[in-house]
């Protein structure tokens, strides 16, 4: 495993100013293939404009989003085997980026293993753009309006695309780090039974934890966005729509549902390199850290089971996701019935 550090998403990832998001979401890293000539779309109109081959198994698809109001990405790792127009259906494990990071839904098969690790699995791996601060779901804009709606571009559209015009089938399980460990919990709950496993890697799952909307907001003035509530409203005067966002208050959701929570305690781990600068991340994974075991215990106490590796040292950083990943494999192949 490699002992490179990488760029850190953070924990709460947070909201922005909708106009601002929207355009950048759907910046194109390189020039895009024409559209194909048989395209899947979606219910509300989604479509695939553009596919862009990256090698043998990676498939960039450029999807035009009426959720969104813009275009936006998603890559696939397509299995051995995977032929356009057959009949044959894949299971699909949908891979979550966190915040922040420019990366976006290219950043696991840029700091991770994940394409040579899934090389020989049979399912698709779903890796889609989140934008920067999406936080997987719709924003309320003080009520003026519904986009960007993350959820509803991941969850109808890209499903549908998917299952519709590029073999994706019935079974499928959702992982994500930071921002997207909370969005793997949040669309396990949004869709019970959708996801045969649902694994959080370092992540802000109870968004209403003592301290984390106050770093959110921090977050958003870091990210150049000192708008207050444009997301799901103000946690205390509106703390019903934050509640209904937070899957700390929906465990029973869960349920039947294979989970695992993973987070370091952020000292400097054997995945950090030891010749380098203090690592990076080390107090938003005791933040992560903190969160989830709050998340866990909600969970236990509901009676709804849960695998939690609390894997001692290490920071909030890609070579402990990478490793979190490879620790879970077996729950997300369970889910996916592989």
């Amino acid at each position: 495993m490699t002992r490179t550090r990488r760029p850190v998403p953070i924990v709460a990832a947070v909201v922005a100013l909708a106009a601002g998001a929207l355009m950048s979401i759907g910046a194109a890293t390189a020039a895009p293939s024409p559209s194909p000539k048989q395209a899947a779309v979606a219910d509300d109109g989604a479509k695939v404009v553009a596919e862009k081959q990256i090698d043998t198994r990676t498939l960039d698809l450029e999807i035009q989003s009426p959720a969104l109001g813009a275009n936006a990405k998603v890559r696939l790792l397509l299995p051995k085997g995977w032929m356009r127009g057959s009949s044959q259906t894949w299971p699909a494990l949908w891979l979550l980026h966190g915040c922040c990071a420019v990366e976006d839904y290219e950043s696991w098969t840029r700091y991770t293993d994940v394409a040579k690790f899934t090389e020989d699995k049979p399912a698709i791996v779903v890796m889609p753009s989140a934008g920067k601060i999406g936080m997987y779901s719709e924003w309320w804009n003080y009520g003026l309006s519904a986009k960007p709606d993350w959820r509803a571009f991941h969850m109808t559209e890209v499903w549908q695309i998917l299952q519709r015009g590029y073999g994706t089938g019935a079974k499928s399980s959702v992982a994500g780090l930071s921002m997207g460990g909370y969005g793997a919990m949040e669309y396990a709950t949004r869709y019970p039974g959708r996801f045969g496993a649902a694994a959080s890697y370092s992540g802000a799952v109870d968004v209403l934890a003592p301290g984390i909307p106050e770093v959110t907001q921090l977050n958003m003035i870091a990210q150049g966005f000192p708008i207050w509530g444009v997301l799901w409203g103000d946690p205390w005067s509106q703390r019903a729509r934050w509640e209904d966002h937070d899957p700390a208050f929906k465990t029973d959701k869960l349920r039947g549902t294979k989970l695992y929570v993973s987070a370091g305690n952020g000292d400097t781990g054997p995945l950090d390199d030891p010749a380098g600068p203090p690592a990076a991340g080390g107090l938003l994974e005791s933040v992560a850290l903190s969160n989830s075991r709050g998340f866990t215990d909600k969970l236990t106490q509901n009676g709804v089971p849960v695998t939690v590796d609390w894997y001692g040292a290490g920071t909030h950083t890609w070579p402990y996701w990478q490793f979190a990943l490879h620790r879970s494999w077996p729950i997300l192949a369970s889910g996916m019935g592989i």
